[in-house]
């Protein structure tokens, strides 16, 4: 007896420390509006590195122009993304303007403001073409490195392509944020012709991300996953949806690649999740022990349970 209430008491101190965690990590995300999931996912390593990396934003179609490996000329590339990058203003432009509607005179400011703005971007890419013509080669090069069957099998090899495909992203990654700089400055000029009530509605007209609006589900998920953990809710549900996130952030650092991120508490936590949704009394001293009287299917799951094979 003695040892099954210390087995119970330890469950659901486990659960409640565990679903704690959970709960705080998800405020914390929900709390502070810098935060990102941006660095997580440049960071990922290994077969799904690319799939995590998708979601990442970009300015203008960089993966799509300059960032694509095809036969396209440097200098056509740069111009795709340069008028890429221009049909993000004026969509964005577009969407201000139909939810603060511009007089003449502010609409011509407006586009005069856009004309300038596009002048700035030519002058700056103008000013990479050195640069980027070493960049599309050295895209190339990594291709090449990635397709060789060394890069599979010999260490070395795969510390190269790893190095050389963070060494790129970094550089592509700093030229769209001096892109988006000028962007940033753009939207500050618009909003120069607009009253501070304008300024909030025009805000709101921006579509949110797809990576902010996957950093928000998975803030929301956090939360409420830890709060069910804590009152006892859905525990086993719970339990294995926690899993299934920290199964995510493993896979993004498998262990066999060099290079990978420790993940030892993520595997810690995981243990502990699945002990906590496979044992009868993860759930006990919870409120699922309460609410289970009230549930009108717990007498077909304890029939099925009594039928024996």
């Amino acid at each position: 007896m003695r040892s099954t209430l210390l087995a119970v008491a330890a469950l659901a101190f486990l659960r409640i420390v565990v679903g704690l965690h959970f709960f705080l990590e998800g405020l914390s995300h929900l709390r502070d509006p810098d935060w990102s999931s941006a660095g997580f996912r440049k960071a990922a390593v290994g077969p799904l590195a690319d799939w995590y990396r998708s979601s990442l934003p970009e300015t203008g179609d960089w993966s799509g122009t300059l960032g694509a490996r095809h036969d396209r000329s440097m200098g056509e590339a740069a111009d795709a993304w340069k008028a890429s990058i221009v049909a993000g203003w004026r969509k964005l432009l577009a969407e201000r303007s139909r939810v603060v509607p511009l007089d003449a005179p502010r609409a011509a400011e407006a586009e005069k403001l856009l004309e300038t703005a596009g002048g700035e971007l030519d002058a700056y890419v103008g000013g990479l073409a050195d640069e980027l013509g070493i960049y599309r080669l050295e895209l190339s090069r990594l291709e090449e490195m990635r397709r060789s069957p060394a890069s599979r099998q010999v260490p070395f090899a795969r510390d190269r392509v790893a190095k050389k495909q963070k060494e790129l992203a970094g550089q592509a990654t700093g030229w769209m944020k001096d892109a988006a700089a000028i962007g940033t400055k753009l939207v500050a000029g618009w909003d120069e012709q607009l009253s501070a009530a304008e300024r909030r509605r025009a805000a709101d007209a921006a579509e949110p991300s797809a990576l902010w609006k996957a950093d928000r589900f998975v803030s929301w998920s956090l939360l409420t996953i830890g709060a069910c953990l804590v009152l006892g809710v859905l525990v086993k549900f719970n339990a294995m949806g926690g899993v299934c996130f920290l199964a995510s952030v493993v896979a993004s650092q498998p262990f066999w690649v060099p290079g990978a991120q420790a993940t030892y508490d993520q595997w810690v936590e995981i243990a502990a999740l699945l002990a906590i949704a496979a044992l009868p009394i993860g759930g006990w001293s919870g409120l699922d022990y309460f609410l289970k009287s009230w549930c009108p299917l717990s007498r077909c799951c304890d029939g099925a349970r009594s039928i024996k094979p």
